[in-house]
């Protein structure tokens, strides 16, 4: 009787484990504008929103502008290249859709700094 427990409770004891481990190995980190963001508009949006580089546009190389224009920013980078306001500015294609769900994703995830 008592390995019949025994068992039991081993048995317990590992499905539980697997699936505890299960969880944390489907967690998906959340972007955030250093890691995922920033990177991105360093790459796609320089000169024009770069002052470092020489751009004269409002600047995206900080989290605080980034933040209080994401809204705009996914609308015009959704925009086609022939739309008035499409961006990014005289370029004839757009970016590509795993770009374009750097934004939204940053967008979803809470729009977090670091």
């Amino acid at each position: 009787k008592k390995l019949y427990v025994f068992s039991a409770i081993a048995l317990l004891s590992l499905v539980l484990s697997y699936c505890s481990a299960s969880k944390k190995a489907a967690k998906i980190p959340k972007s955030t504008f250093a890691t995922s963001l920033e990177p991105v508009i360093q790459a796609k949006c320089s000169p024009c929103h770069i002052p470092s580089k020489g751009g004269n546009k409002k600047p995206f190389d900080n989290y605080a502008n980034v933040k209080t224009d994401i809204d705009e920013m996914v609308r015009r980078i959704n925009l086609n290249p022939t739309d008035k306001g499409f961006m990014p500015f005289r370029k004839s294609e757009k970016l590509t859709a795993d770009t374009i769900a750097v934004f939204t994703k940053w967008k979803e995830d809470g729009m977090l700094e670091n």
